[in-house]
């Protein structure tokens, strides 16, 4: 298998490493929703952001590791993990299709929240009452967002609801395979068994860009996706997860500004508003987290 580096304690770096990261995943999300409104399938959109990741991880590792990147020690678990994040990218594009970049990217901040659920019955871990309560809260986020009640409630919020279990699930494999897969193998298996599994389909109604700025933008989808978890490994290298965790609610407002920017979409009160309760509960539960370990 491919060789893992040791940690270095650059806290500091690491923050903002993570940072540079998230910008780079919500480079991801404004580019397939680009894409999509341009007039690409959603299947072909996703296939571009996996084979884009799996030829630049491809290039960057095996000359490096060697063909050991390419041998998983658990192939199973890896072919699963893949699975979930493919799931996980498929429901959050197809959502993006039609709800602002905002609204999608509020709701997949509960992922901390589902995924401190799914760890009981999986991982075996145990959550006190005050958890079991800031995670109702941190729901109840959710569903200010969604507003099933109102006028404002699309159908397509039911993929984001997919998508954010389908990412929880990721991360919960992603922690059962810390200290048994190097970065390398990961990153190639990820996105190869997403490109993989997705070419049948998305070749059969290949649509090609037609203007130098659509051909900029489906290139670069790849390299968003490479470059975004590559700098997120290096970051988690060089600072603790507890420490790194709540840097990705700044994404809230780099999509606000994706949105604006890019798609003249400002966010609505309900979306702010619910997504404060969903941060507030998710550095919550982190905070219990940092404590309960430290």
């Amino acid at each position: 298998m491919g060789t893992s580096k040791p940690r270095e304690e650059r806290s500091t770096a690491g923050l903002l490493l993570m940072a540079l990261a998230v910008g780079f995943f919500t480079c991801i999300d404004t580019s397939a929703k680009w894409l999509i409104l341009f007039g690409l399938p959603t299947l072909q959109v996703v296939f571009a952001r996996y084979a884009g990741h799996f030829i630049l991880a491809s290039l960057f590792y095996l000359p490096r590791e060697g063909r050991s990147a390419l041998v998983s020690n658990a192939p199973a678990k890896q072919i699963l993990r893949s699975a979930f994040l493919l799931g996980s990218t498929v429901m959050n594009f197809m959502a993006l299709r039609y709800l602002p970049i905002t609204v999608t990217t509020t709701i997949f901040f509960a992922g901390p929240i589902v995924t401190s659920i799914l760890a009981i019955p999986i991982l075996g871990e145990k959550v006190g009452m005050r958890r079991i309560i800031a995670i109702c809260v941190g729901f109840s986020g959710v569903l200010v967002v969604m507003q099933p009640w109102g006028a404002a409630f699309h159908p397509a919020m039911f993929f984001s609801i997919a998508g954010l279990f389908c990412a929880s699930l990721y991360f919960i494999m992603t922690r059962l395979l810390a200290g048994v897969e190097a970065n390398a193998t990961q990153q190639i298996w990820s996105s190869g068994v997403a490109m993989a599994a997705l070419a049948p389909f998305a070749l059969q109604n290949w649509i090609w860009p037609d203007t130098l700025q659509a051909w900029l933008v489906f290139c670069f989808i790849g390299f968003f996706g490479f470059t975004g978890h590559a700098i997120a490994t290096i970051a988690h290298r060089w600072a603790d997860a507890s420490l790194l965790a709540p840097v990705v609610y700044v994404q809230v407002f780099m999509a606000t500004l994706a949105g604006i920017l890019v798609f003249d979409t400002w966010p609505t009160v309900w979306t702010l508003g619910g997504g404060a309760i969903i941060i507030a509960s998710g550095l919550y539960i982190w905070q219990r987290e940092r404590k309960i370990k430290g």
